[in-house]
């Protein structure tokens, strides 16, 4: 494995914060995941930014905001820290298990089937 090897956190799918941002947005927070040290902190300039990517500055400075409203990253001239995704914005697609009504314990797939085709609760 490389020793700057890093990777995009599922949960940015999962939990909606991908859907917040533009294109551009979405550019420069891998560029910043890419770049980042152990700590999410980079010193890129703007204009080495727009370089590598490329954009406009008035682009870049766009797609820096939305990043920064989206909390996904902070930013202070020159210092950017990628922040961690631990707060979902949207509830998590993992489905809650099946319940009895009557007595309200969690049923295995095999009990649930077993059920409709009894075709009772």
């Amino acid at each position: 494995m490389p020793r700057q090897f890093s990777w995009v956190d599922h949960r940015l799918v999962r939990d909606g914060h991908i859907t917040r941002v533009s294109s551009e947005g979405l550019s420069l927070y891998l560029l910043l995941l890419t770049v980042a040290d152990a700590d999410g902190l980079s010193y890129y300039s703007d204009e080495a930014v727009c370089k590598l990517l490329p954009l406009e500055l008035p682009t870049l400075s766009h797609a820096r905001r939305e990043l920064q409203n989206a909390e996904l990253i902070a930013y202070k001239r020159p210092l950017y820290q990628v922040l961690s995704l631990d707060q979902p914005l949207m509830p998590s697609l993992s489905p809650l298990p099946v319940r009895s009504e009557r007595t309200g314990e969690a049923m295995s797939v095999r009990d649930v089937f077993a059920q409709i085709a009894r075709g009772t609760k």
